[in-house]
């Protein structure tokens, strides 16, 4: 696997770094069956987080097997990031399109997503069944206050792609407070990029491209504002209809890192409806990091745990299918957004405010996680391991709960 790619690296290539280029693949097509294959195994083994998945595709595909060129490869990934979405989840898609047409497209995605779909789906059952066991209790003790490290960190790591300038710390900073008076956080989202590309307008005085990036981001904030889902009470059933609109403005809306997922989670099912608390929050992001592919599949987690193995499958559904439509719908349009400075500056927006939103949750999950010495000498211990010493979330985590059986055995 190429070093250049680290577990937590944002996986981000502007687009104006290839602007003006367009290409082309042109190589022959693959049997539907080849790419089944080859995104099933990369889903089992993908392990790491989506910089980790994306260097096992460019080492697959692109070395090994010469699916695409290093060039086509990484106009692919440029894309990726002007688009909602799991970045790895849709490199697949994309791929698969490149590979086979339409059915290309539909079997890489379902074959990356199914491994950790099937993975998690058996976790959530065991944790349904056995999580009030001391023992799994122990193991999630000692599992919660690292992962509260492991998305510190990330905010670390993003803050400082996110934040690269002054208009994009300001952009942060004024997302981080709106969200935390009660804005709707799509609203912060949506505004940030928003006032990131007029600011980018203004300061670049490219009238001539404005006209082609920000009427489609005008479109694409009324379209994912009217699928958003009224707010229910606590005490509301949780019904798979409510639980697939959810997941589907999640997934809709979902830019930066797989962790970012933790904003809306929490603000959808543990405050607005209380649906969860922010300890069964943190098992579930601790569940998705621990097994291969998608760290998206969380929801398949939490589905789980809300309505059992048709929520499991209904909120999967619903995050990642909107990533297949973005895919489909932004391709023929991937030449002219890499072209345009207003499309990059709504993308440098949102992410800013991404990372305020995912700072604010940390803060929140941390009074549930740290409740008494032994757990905040935990998150602080993890911290340093991950931030000094860059030590793998896959050692953490484990290492967390043997820590955590230990703790609660010494009680």
């Amino acid at each position: 696997m190429p070093s250049a790619w680290s577990r937590d690296q944002p996986v981000a290539v502007t687009s104006l770094a290839y602007a003006g280029r367009v290409t082309t693949n042109s190589l022959p097509q693959t049997s539907l069956r080849e790419i089944a294959a080859v995104f099933l195994r990369l889903g089992l083994l993908g392990f790491g987080g989506p910089a980790a998945h994306i260097a096992m595709m460019e080492d697959e595909l692109v070395r090994r097997r010469g699916w695409l060129t290093r060039e086509r490869f990484l106009d692919l990934l440029g894309a990726t990031n002007l688009i909602p979405g799991p970045n790895s989840t849709e490199m697949a898609i994309h791929i698969g399109r490149e590979r086979a047409g339409w059915r290309g497209l539909l079997i890489a995605g379902a074959c990356f997503i199914l491994p950790a779909f099937a993975i998690v789906l058996a976790c959530a059952w065991a944790y349904v069944r056995f999580g009030e066991r001391p023992a799994a209790r122990g193991l999630f003790y000692g599992v919660a206050p690292v992962m509260v490290a492991v998305v510190l960190q990330a905010v670390w790591s993003l803050a400082r792609t996110a934040m690269r300038t002054r208009a994009l710390a300001v952009v942060a900073v004024v997302a981080l407070g709106t969200a935390a008076v009660g804005i709707d956080e799509l609203m912060v989202l949506v505004g940030s990029g928003l006032v990131l590309a007029g600011w980018t307008w203004a300061r670049q005085r490219r009238s001539a491209a404005a006209g082609i990036a920000l009427p489609g981001v005008a479109r694409l904030a009324h379209a994912t504002s009217a699928i958003a889902v009224p707010v229910a009470g606590p005490s509301a059933s949780v019904g798979l209809l409510p639980l697939f609109l959810i997941f589907l403005k999640t997934g809709a809306v979902l830019f930066g890192s797989g962790y970012v997922l933790l904003a809306y989670l929490r603000a959808d099912l543990v405050l607005r409806r209380g649906w969860l608390t922010d300890a069964q929050l943190l098992d579930a992001v601790a569940v998705g990091q621990l097994t291969p592919g998608p760290v998206l599949t969380t929801a398949t987690f939490v589905g789980y745990l809300l309505a059992g193995a048709g929520g499991a499958i209904t909120a999967t559904v619903g995050i990642f299918a909107p990533a297949f439509v973005f895919v489909a719908l932004s391709s023929p349009l991937l030449p002219r957004l890499r072209r345009s400075v207003l499309a990059g500056g709504f993308l440098d927006g949102v992410n800013a405010a991404s990372v305020a939103l995912m700072a604010l949750v940390t803060v929140a999950l941390a009074r549930a996680a740290i409740v008494d010495p032994a757990t905040a000498t935990l998150a602080a211990a993890a911290a340093v391991l991950l931030i000094r010493f860059r030590v793998s979330v896959a050692w953490l985590v484990p290492a967390g709960a043997v820590a955590g059986l230990l703790l609660r055995g010494l009680r």
